[in-house]
């Protein structure tokens, strides 16, 4: 026996838990379905669609996981089931806007079903298990000696099932935020006459930035509150029944790998889009602010900047902008750096 296969073998302890976890699942399987991120170009909304409706050869069967058991049943490479015992809590929550039910769910496998941390970008496996549907977002208290993998996350709620797309008469590439959004993920696109920073970084919704995105880049958050209406009414244009409100917003831009110059440079360029399109007006004297976030376990900080900016804008004319975004760069969505027709 060399030493990688002492290594890997079931130690005395481990050989007794895997057996226990058998008897306690009595031989469950749970199946799991390949989804892939797509990305609205209009307004950066992220949705999960099922690998079947898009290309195949975005989705290569080799390094999507560590190990796995394809379902006997059905050789789908889109598909897997897993062995192992599912545990799942259910707490009901009581809120202003909705009532629901969260499902904290854990899967224990006496084998590796997935390495969370090296899944192909823009992949995810969602577990399905009676009503359920479910994603992990951790693997816990991993211990070698005991030989078993514990998988943890929360089943889809109820107000994300919308996100996950199983068909594609589900699928819409309507603009879903009513805010300026798409305006500041058009700077992308823009090409100021000067020689501001080039090129301008790409500018991610907050909350929405793609895991471990390397600098440079930007996120950009309006804070909800912060829009409000500028007229006193909106114009409903007779011919077309269009809405057309003008409105502000309080937009946080926050530069990641920025250095000063890169900075200023930001907001000069913000300030000649704003000149040249007319999508946004600017209503306050932005100016760089330095951030702080560090790692204690290398004594460092990043290069972390926001910028705040108040704006005006027309939301009507922000569905003008998406058109254009849409008609520059038709109608490609992003699954992991692969580009793909839509459903």
């Amino acid at each position: 026996m060399d030493a990688s296969e002492l290594f890997d073998g079931k130690t005395p302890i481990g050989g007794d838990l895997a057996e226990g976890v058998k008897t306690v699942a009595l031989d469950q399987r749970i199946k799991f379905r390949l989804y892939g991120r797509v990305i609205l170009p209009i307004d950066g909304y992220v949705f999960w669609v099922n690998a079947k409706l898009l290309p195949q050869k975005s989705f290569a069967k080799s390094g999507l996981v560590t190990a796995q058991e394809l379902s006997k049943d059905d050789m789908d490479p889109c598909a897997l089931e897993a062995k192992g015992s599912l545990h799942y809590t259910t707490e009901i929550r009581q809120e202003e806007t909705e009532n629901y039910a969260t499902n904290r769910v854990v899967f224990t496998s006496i084998e590796e079903v997935q390495n969370l941390n090296e899944i192909a970008p823009g992949t995810m496996w969602i577990g399905e298990f009676e009503d359920l549907r479910f994603g992990f977002s951790s693997s816990t208290m991993r211990y070698r000696q005991a030989g078993l993998w514990h998988y943890s996350g929360f089943a889809v709620y109820p107000d994300m099932a919308t996100q996950i797309i199983d068909d594609a008469k589900q699928f819409s590439a309507d603009q879903v935020v009513s805010n300026s959004l798409p305006a500041w993920l058009a700077l992308a696109n823009y090409k100021p006459v000067y020689a501001f920073w080039q090129p301008i970084p790409t500018l991610f919704p907050s909350f929405l930035a793609p895991q471990n995105e390397p600098p440079p880049f930007a996120t950009v958050h309006i804070v909800p509150e912060g829009t409000k209406g500028l007229a006193s009414a909106p114009t409903i244009d007779r011919a077309t029944s269009t809405h057309t409100q003008l409105c502000s917003d309080h937009v946080r831009i926050t530069l990641w790998g920025a250095r000063n110059t890169h900075a200023l440079d930001f907001i000069d360029a913000v300030n000649q889009y704003s000149i040249d399109t007319g999508a946004i007006g600017i209503m306050n004297i932005p100016v760089v602010r330095d951030e702080k976030r560090t790692q204690s376990e290398m004594g460092i900080i990043a290069m972390k900047k926001t910028i705040d900016f108040e704006i005006s804008y027309l939301q009507q004319r922000m569905n003008d902008v998406a058109q254009q975004t849409i008609r520059k760069a038709v109608p490609s969505f992003f699954i992991g750096g692969v580009s793909a027709s839509p459903p």
